[in-house]
């Protein structure tokens, strides 16, 4: 069976097809195309899909809250996609099963399945990027909640009352441990140079990058308390760099006095890296 994953970013599109008659799964075609923010996202998915010649099924990962009927309520990055039921009229044109989740949901299947979490029942992943997304495997079953948001980690308060987040609340996580955080805490200064001076060893960058792996790791011990998980995984543009994964870890360890009688789940660094997401698209689309 050959299985279409999609994901949908904010400046491009990736698409991988997974041949399931392979042991575990395969990844045998891809291709990357540009996102246009502004265009049809439904046209462009079957464009897509119809470009891959015999396929099985369509999976399709997006940054935002997508219901558990297929419904994509909010994104983003697409400032045209509001209530849009992305899943039926994908598979109305396609005449194929179609399923569509959150992106971060369709990375922690990814690391799941073929990635750095594979072999765990109970896992977690965290994306640290622009902002914060995640996902959960808990007990061998992808975790959704009741209207198919779960996962949004980012958007639990840290500190009450603190700075403001782009979903409209103060404090949350992702105020503090996103790349928009990091540079926050660099008084502007953009994350990228920021990791850039730590890695040269500026004392300057040391000290803002490791008063942001302090955000993180709060985190991150709050997600264990909450979720029990054997395997954390760290991704996204920050938390896939061996750099920051290596001083988060350091300082994860460190904190575990407040986790009494608890065993620290292992983290790790994503493996599958930008491909995540579309590899777990194509699982999903497969029923996973």
């Amino acid at each position: 069976m050959r299985r279409l994953g999609i994901d949908i970013g904010g400046t491009k599109t990736l698409c991988v097809v997974i041949d399931d008659s392979i042991a575990g799964g395969r990844v045998v075609d891809e291709r990357k195309v540009p996102t246009d923010p502004r265009g049809d996202a439904e046209a462009v998915v079957v464009d897509l899909a119809r470009s891959f010649g015999e396929i099985d099924s369509v999976g399709i990962g997006i940054a935002g809250l997508v219901s558990h009927n297929g419904d994509v309520v909010v994104t983003t990055h697409l400032p045209g996609v509001r209530e849009l039921p992305l899943r039926d009229a994908v598979a109305s044109r396609l005449g194929l099963p179609v399923a569509v989740d959150n992106d971060a949901t369709c990375a922690t299947v990814a690391e799941w399945r073929l990635g750095a979490a594979r072999g765990s029942n109970n896992a977690l992943m965290v994306t640290l990027g622009t902002g914060i997304g995640g996902g959960a495997v808990i007990d061998g079953r992808v975790v959704r909640g009741h209207n198919g948001f779960a996962g949004e980690f980012g958007h639990m308060v840290v500190a009450r009352g603190g700075e403001s987040c782009p979903c409209g609340r103060r404090g949350c996580w992702e105020a503090y441990a996103s790349g928009g955080g990091l540079a926050r805490l660099a008084d502007g200064v953009a994350s990228e140079a920021v990791v850039h001076d730590f890695l040269q060893g500026d004392a300057w960058a040391v000290e803002v990058v490791m008063e942001f792996v302090d955000w993180v790791v709060l985190g991150l011990h709050n997600l264990v308390n909450l979720y029990d998980p054997e395997c954390v995984v760290l991704g996204g543009g920050l938390g896939s760099l061996p750099a920051i994964v290596e001083v988060v870890s350091a300082r994860f360890v460190a904190g575990e006095g407040g986790h009494v009688g608890r065993a620290l789940p292992r983290l790790v660094a994503a493996e599958l890296r930008e491909h995540a997401g579309a590899i777990g698209a194509a699982f999903i689309g497969a029923g996973d």
